[in-house]
């Protein structure tokens, strides 16, 4: 009996902010349905405007609930959209570049995070946002980071600064391409290897027909399976200097629990397994992505309430600056590999 009653007071601690984070993701659906623009930064911008009952204890556990539980069930489930057959046509040559890229970008946010005297972490969330897949990859990211109010703030950042630049990239980069005149292969490998969020890269590969979309979709399937490498080291190397408590850029680690493999990225590998069989049909698949988007804009919509407007002010100039020098790289990079090679 009293682990039911646990179980109950959990709940219903959690379900009204729970309301609250669908309600707004609700509105932001509705919103980008019938106005056009991105569902995931109406989300995030109407969750800020109610910042305030994030202070009510009664909403907090909820919103708190969403934005960590919730967030990684719905990163599991996008391995549900993922094939090894999908990866495997991709060839050498294209995967080579598309990894080369991601993961030089995440270097280059880094680099960028020493020199302009930031945190390590921030270099980190830019980085693999940029490089992966937007705004779900910071979440991703965020999820295995040490919990604090500074990592918080960056992540609901890159959250809005990723949305706007791979919305920006959505309508600029395919007329970089037929600019340069590439072939619809070439330019779906260029925008699904840089353009940041999936959904942007679709669109952008619609501008210019059925084989670039196809290719720049399956492209972006490729870095999307990336993150579980990229989490995982992430994760394992928070564990060490959480063991060793000796690195003070990241300080908060030797306080927070980070597990050794998180559990969500063993779900999102196991449903790319499971997936690639051919077990699971159509219809779940498109089922379980439309849910994973689902519960990643719930999950945006809980980031929003959590963080203000002052304290995204706070971050400075810097944060933007990575954000855009690392799109530039990437972007940079991948086309100067199609074009050399």
């Amino acid at each position: 009996m009293s682990q039911l009653t646990l179980v109950f007071n959990s709940v219903t601690r959690k379900w009204q902010g729970t309301v609250v984070c669908v309600t707004i993701a609700l509105a932001a659906t509705f919103v980008s349905q019938h106005y056009g623009g991105p569902q995931l930064l109406y989300a995030l911008l109407m969750g800020v405007a109610f910042h305030f009952l994030h202070g009510n204890p009664q909403i907090g556990a909820g919103v708190d609930f969403c934005g960590r539980t919730v967030l990684r069930v719905g990163v599991a489930l996008l391995g549900a959209r993922i094939t090894t057959d999908q990866v495997a046509e991709l060839g050498a040559r294209t995967a080579t570049i598309v990894t080369l890229g991601l993961a030089l970008t995440i270097a280059c946010g880094l680099l960028l995070a020493r020199m302009l005297g930031r945190r390590r972490e921030e270099g980190l969330l830019t980085g693999g946002a940029v490089a992966i897949c937007g705004a779900s990859a910071a979440m991703a990211i965020s999820a295995v980071l040490p919990q604090s109010r500074e990592n918080e703030r960056i992540t609901l950042f890159t959250v809005v600064g990723v949305t706007v630049f791979s919305t920006i990239a959505m309508v600029l980069y395919p007329l970089l391409s037929h600019l340069l005149a590439l072939s619809p292969l070439l330019s779906g490998i260029f925008l699904g290897g840089t353009i940041h969020d999936v959904a942007q890269v679709v669109a952008a590969g619609m501008l210019l027909g059925p084989q670039a979309a196809d290719t720049a979709t399956v492209v972006k399937l490729f870095r999307v399976l990336l993150l579980v490498p990229v989490v995982l080291v992430i994760s394992i190397a928070l564990q060490r200097v959480r063991s060793r408590g000796t690195d003070a850029s990241l300080g908060s680690a030797r306080a927070a629990k980070v597990p050794m493999v998180p559990t969500f990225l063993i779900a999102f590998v196991a449903l790319v397994i499971v997936s690639s069989t051919g077990v699971i049909p159509a219809v779940a698949v498109s089922a379980a992505s439309d849910a994973s988007r689902w519960l990643l804009v719930i999950a945006i919509a809980a980031a929003g309430v959590k963080t203000s407007f002052e304290d995204l002010l706070q971050l400075g100039w810097q944060p933007v600056l990575m954000l855009l020098v690392e799109t530039l790289f990437i972007a940079g990079f991948v086309l100067t590999a199609l074009l050399v090679t």
